[in-house]
């Protein structure tokens, strides 16, 4: 009797089919489907060395070890991945002292960063379920259904169940080299189809940034999102706004930074999510017929460039994003009497200001931002040796492309693109013909007489 019991839990999925029914696990996860080797084309020979060291090590230590998530997935659709994230049943403390090169990160969700050189391998040990003998600092929830804290340590069936996507709940083992698809995962990314594991309402009240991620990958896979998992997120889209604006930093870059911008950001738009990220960028939009078009040409000229695998910086994407912003600020500013110069200066504080509430731009990003802006003012500027000053700017070539976005976007006139492409292509001889023929030709707003000195009266001897 007691065999016959030990080799019904030993059995894959036998106990999920007798707790959740024959055919479907609590939460959307079906009964784990096994997948041998020679049934998929997953292979180690995708896998980092870095990788396969953390696998090999922890199953040679005798605890589970398995690849989940991006890397399957991406394995399966036949690309190369990039990260590689580890599950496994050794808790946080049990991985650190396998490796002397890890260290435990975060609060919220505590894992362990495996560095080998510049490769870093996420280990993160199988969630569990809730339940009210958790204290508050392994599990917490807001009132409102937010996971505050999530270090409830269970098997690879419960964290399945706690994992976002179907298409992110296939697991590689190393002991075998067989695929465990808990969630009819395989299915989807036959369908390209992205669904969300469980009742969408929950999950997304869990971690609303689940939104983001519904849209990234959407995107990033070329996959619909299922009419049940795409429903909520219209009306649950000011979710994010519990999210810490740090958080959201790191989330943005990922929407942003990955080659897919444009589309990102229809997408983003046709949700609600974007106001709920970038809000005065989006009030703007329905001002200021220019702002939108001038966002499409930079994530179009990031997009292009990620491609290309040419260096690219958030600095750029932000200053585009905040630039309609701030111009309505600036105008309102100038209209009280302010010189231009300043206006721009306090719009750009006060519309970063704004920001910083939704989202946290790192110093290293923002100050870079402010001096494409500033250059914005300075760049019709050529008289004299302004133009020369100009640039030599450390930021002269991403404020110029800046400016051409500016034209292209139909904010201002075209022509001083034209110019500074001229000026930066010509030799010593043309720059200073170029810059003669602007300076003839730019009005100075000044008269050209030079107004007399006073003299100073001087004091007559013996007057104090």
């Amino acid at each position: 009797m007691l065999k016959g019991f030990t080799r019904f839990l030993q059995s894959p999925g036998a106990h999920l089919k007798t707790l959740f029914g024959p055919h479907e696990a609590a939460g959307g996860v079906t009964a784990p489907r096994i997948i041998p080797r020679d049934q998929h084309t997953v292979s180690r020979q995708h896998f980092s060395e870095a990788a396969l060291k953390v696998l090999y090590r922890l199953h040679n230590a005798g605890f589970g070890a398995y690849l989940v998530g991006g890397c399957i997935r991406d394995s399966l659709l036949g690309k190369m991945p990039k990260d590689f994230d580890v599950a496994t049943d050794a808790t946080p403390e049990q991985v650190r002292e396998l490796f002397r090169n890890s260290r435990i990160i975060g609060r919220r969700f505590r894992i362990v960063h495996v560095r080998f050189g510049r490769e870093v391998i996420e280990v993160t040990t199988f969630r569990g379920t809730h339940n009210d003998d958790h204290a508050d600092h392994v599990a917490q929830q807001s009132e409102q259904g937010l996971l505050l804290r999530d270090n409830v340590w269970g098997s690879i069936q419960e964290d399945a169940i706690r994992r976002d996507f179907s298409v992110n709940a296939i697991y590689y083992s190393i002991a075998d080299f067989t695929l465990h698809d808990f969630a009819n995962g395989m299915q989807d990314i036959e369908s390209r189809t992205l669904r969300l594991i469980g009742d969408p309402g929950i999950r997304y009240r869990e971690d609303p940034v689940r939104m983001l991620r519904a849209v990234r990958f959407a995107v990033k896979l070329g996959f619909d999102i299922a009419p049940e998992s795409e429903a909520p997120i219209f009306d649950m889209a000011p979710l994010l706004l519990q999210i810490p604006p740090a958080r959201l930093f790191d989330e943005a870059l990922k929407l942003f930074m990955a080659g897919h911008g444009v589309e990102t950001f229809h997408m983003l738009r046709h949700y609600g999510l974007f106001a709920m990220l970038f809000p005065e960028a989006d009030e703007v939009m329905a001002e200021l017929p220019w702002a939108e078009a001038l966002i499409e040409h930079a994530l179009a000229s990031t997009d292009k460039r990620i491609q290309e695998e040419r260096p690219v910086t958030p600095a750029f994407i932000f200053a585009a994003l905040l630039w309609g912003p701030v111009q309505r600020r600036q105008t309102d500013l100038c209209a009280t009497g302010m010189p231009p110069v300043p206006a721009l200066q306090l719009a750009a504080q006060q519309a970063l200001s704004r920001q910083l509430q939704h989202i946290s731009i790192p110093k290293r990003f923002s100050l870079p931002m402010r001096d494409i802006w500033d250059l914005q003012l300075r760049l019709p500027q050529r008289r004299g040796k302004r133009a020369a000053q100009s640039r030599e700017h450390p930021r002269f070539r991403a404020a110029y492309d800046f400016l051409l976005l500016r034209e292209a976007a139909g904010e201002i006139d075209p022509g001083l693109g034209d110019w500074w492409t001229a000026y930066q292509e010509s030799d010593g001889h043309e720059q200073q013909r170029l810059v003669d023929k602007a300076s003839s030709e730019a009005p100075t707003g000044r008269s050209s007489r030079r107004r007399p000195r006073k003299r100073r009266r001087r004091s007559s001897p013996g007057t104090s």
